[in-house]
């Protein structure tokens, strides 16, 4: 995911400011002929070459909008929480896309379904369309008919001041994985059926030593060693959650995982902060070793960058209806700012 770079939000000079409150208080359209749809979805990355739409490559945005314009019979254009990385999976992603009112009104056709179900529903076919016919130029083999490696599960008329992007509050990621036999315990599941999501690792984790690991990098930092900077990007970054954990139960019982919340993330941060962590639950590296690693705020060295299928966008977090245009504000002010943007 590449992960969603979402900088924090910093004071800034009043143009900014002005510009940023014109953005969030202007209505889709002072006409109401155009409105924002909420799309709340999920997929397994795998056959996605990530989010962002690239000419000649099967991407979620790409494969998306495509059957937003078939069943809108208009063209549209996505804005999304966080765009994630080629084989990254999202759990729940969000999505908005501004239509027209009458593309809207029409979409339950005769039926007496609301909108938002007859977009649902219509999409659920498209889709399904598509990863049929592409299951053979992915290798994905033969996809069960109806089915979909791309779904909305949701779709609604957003509320007054929602943007996906830049009304979030925090984005929450979970990178899973099956480690070997120790400490008197078997070895992780290795369930066929999710070999796609989870990392298969042949050796026993250090948990303990991974969790100890943890507690320099939290909070707010220059994450150089652990992101990919990009042109004019910052790579300051405050992370609310990091916790190492062997799960107990649930679906995921006996499986490692890591937990990460944060406002906003660098280029492959989430990845690099599995990567240092694996270094120290296999033993090539000690438990001070990711927090001197940030220390040194350096690309020599990096931190290593674990395989991307083990990681899920797990969640999206908004603040209550009345805030939204808010926090809003306060992020595109931040876009404002030299360094403020990278670019994802």
């Amino acid at each position: 995911m590449s992960e969603q770079n979402e900088p924090d939000a910093l004071p800034w000079g009043a143009s900014a400011a002005a510009a940023a409150d014109r953005a969030v208080r202007a209505p889709v359209d002072p006409e109401g002929e155009r409105l924002r749809v909420r799309l709340d979805l999920a997929y397994d990355g795998t056959a996605f070459a990530g989010w962002a739409a690239q000419p000649g490559l099967r991407t979620v945005e790409g494969v998306l909008t495509t059957a937003l314009t078939t069943v809108l019979r208009e063209p549209v254009r996505l804005t999304v929480a966080g765009r994630t990385d080629s084989g990254v999976h999202a759990a729940a992603q969000v999505a908005h896309v501004d239509l027209s009112r009458a593309a809207w009104e029409r979409l339950p056709g005769r039926s007496d379904r609301a909108p938002g179900k007859a977009l649902l529903t219509r999409l659920a076919g498209v889709l399904a369309r598509e990863a049929a016919g592409s299951s053979g130029a992915h290798g994905l083999g033969a996809v069960p008919r109806g089915s979909s490696d791309l779904v909305v599960t949701a779709a609604g008329l957003a509320p007054a001041g929602f943007d996906a992007r830049f009304s979030a509050l925090e984005r929450r990621y979970v990178y899973r994985i099956a480690d070997g036999a120790g400490e008197g315990r078997p070895a992780a599941p290795r369930d066929p059926a999710r070999r796609g999501q989870v990392l298969w690792v042949p050796d026993p984790l250090h948990v303990g030593a991974m969790a100890a690991s943890t507690p320099p990098l939290q909070g707010e930092h220059d994450f150089l060693s652990y992101c990919k900077p990009r042109q004019g990007a910052t790579t300051i970054r405050t992370l609310k959650r990091l916790e190492w954990r062997r799960e107990t139960s649930g679906a995921d019982a006996g499986l490692v995982t890591l937990t990460v919340v944060a406002d906003a993330f660098c280029h492959s941060m989430v990845r690099s902060l599995v990567g240092a962590g694996l270094a120290v639950g296999q033993g090539r590296r000690p438990s001070s070793w990711p927090g001197d690693l940030l220390a040194a705020r350096s690309r020599d060295g990096a931190a290593p960058v674990a395989p991307p299928h083990g990681l899920t966008l797990d969640a999206v977090s908004y603040p209550p209806d009345d805030e939204l245009a808010a926090q809003a504000k306060r992020a595109r002010i931040v876009r404002s700012l030299p360094g403020g943007d990278c670019g994802c």
